[in-house]
């Protein structure tokens, strides 16, 4: 039999799709079309919620097909992003209603991811047996119960990470090496815009850094972790208003308030024209240099592994770096150089999360792997 699976993939001013194609004698899923539909300003202005966009950018996703001669009846599964559901087990859910008044009503937040599903499910509802499903979003939280608490009895820590790259990763790396994922203790090392570090103990992630609400190492566009006076204070100044704080700390905070880009390219060529020029005065310097910031970035991830080295108790299979960040090696070598004692390291640069919501699908079609229900 052969399956053709759609993935939709919401961001703030485009929508993503592909289409996947495998048949369950080969097993391989084989990507035929990868598209990016750009939003402009003027197309997205009517629209006051970002909800309120699905008829639109179904009409937009429907007429992409069209014009690539997809038609609706090849479909046997539709695919979307995860959104800020409430928090789940990782896996794949179908689509239901209590999951479509979730993200219609922004259960944990409005944000374009909360289209996936709705989308995936208006779409699937036109093709007789279609399942439509989302996978792994943001919200995966398998916690346990001792990383919750923190020391203010109003603030619990919340699993919110990179948890379709993560996963897909992690798994990725049981196959290769030819272990299940669930008999692998794994830290995974998601480097973007901002970085997550999970700890993976056989299949579930029970701890990891809020990377969206200000934990854990800085990142090109995230502040990190920061001490807490200094931070009140700054807070009572009456030089910010919340907003732009909740902006400096996730947006524009890390590496772009600190060097003005928050291009990782743009920091390599900067380190290397310092390289040629000599360390400058501090009169010349009056901000940290590139080579400054880029060691206190590879510094901060190497001390946020090895705090999830002990939420494993230094049981560790091995340590895999992914994301943007990952494709410079010289950053992954040099954070390897300061945990590698741990475990041995392996890099799987970049993301693939069109990919990785197919492959979510193709288990559940053939069976590898069942639904789970959202309740």
């Amino acid at each position: 039999m052969e399956h053709q699976i759609l993935v939709i993939n919401p961001g703030s001013t485009s929508t993503k799709i592909a289409v996947y194609k495998a048949t369950t004698t080969s097993n391989t899923l084989t990507e035929v079309l990868a598209s990016t539909i750009r939003h402009s300003t003027a197309e997205l202005a009517p629209y006051v919620r970002i909800v309120e966009q699905y008829k639109f950018r179904e009409d937009t996703i429907l007429g992409e097909l069209e014009k690539n001669n997809y038609p609706l009846s090849t479909f046997t599964a539709i695919i979307g992003r995860g959104g800020l559901v409430k928090p789940i087990s990782s896996g794949t859910y179908q689509v239901n209603d209590l999951m479509l008044q979730h993200l219609s009503e922004g259960y944990g937040g409005e944000h374009a991811s909360n289209l996936g599903g709705l989308l995936a499910h208006s779409i699937a509802q036109q093709i007789p047996g279609c399942q439509a499903f989302i996978a792994d979003p943001v919200v995966v939280d398998e916690f346990h119960d001792v990383a919750r608490l923190t020391g203010f009895a109003e603030i619990k820590r919340r699993s919110i990470f990179h948890a379709l790259n993560q996963k897909a990763i992690a798994k990725r790396y049981a196959q290769d090496c030819g272990t299940p994922y669930d008999k692998l203790n794994l830290i995974v090392v998601h480097m973007g815009g901002g970085i997550s570090v999970g700890a993976h103990q056989q299949g579930r992630v029970i701890d990891v850094n809020d990377a969206l609400q200000g934990d854990g190492p800085m990142g090109p566009e995230r502040a990190g972790s920061l001490p807490a006076m200094p931070l009140i204070r700054m807070c009572f100044s009456g030089q910010y208003t919340q907003e732009e704080l909740i902006k400096k700390t996730a947006g524009k905070g890390g590496m772009v308030d600190l060097t003005g880009t928050n291009s990782f390219l743009d920091i390599c060529n900067r380190m290397q024209a310092e390289s040629r020029a000599g360390a400058p005065t501090s009169d010349e310097a009056p901000g940290p240099t590139a080579t400054q910031v880029f060691n206190a970035m590879a510094y901060a991830v190497g001390k946020e592994i090895g705090a999830m080295a002990a939420a494993l108790h230094g049981r560790i299979d091995a340590i895999l770096f992914t994301g943007g960040l990952a494709h410079s090696q010289l950053f992954v070598d040099q954070i390897a150089n300061q945990i590698g004692f741990l475990a041995p390291c392996h890099t799987y640069p970049g993301e693939d999360e069109m990919y990785a919501l197919a492959a979510n699908a193709y288990a559940v079609l053939t069976g590898q792997e069942s639904p789970g229900k959202y309740i």
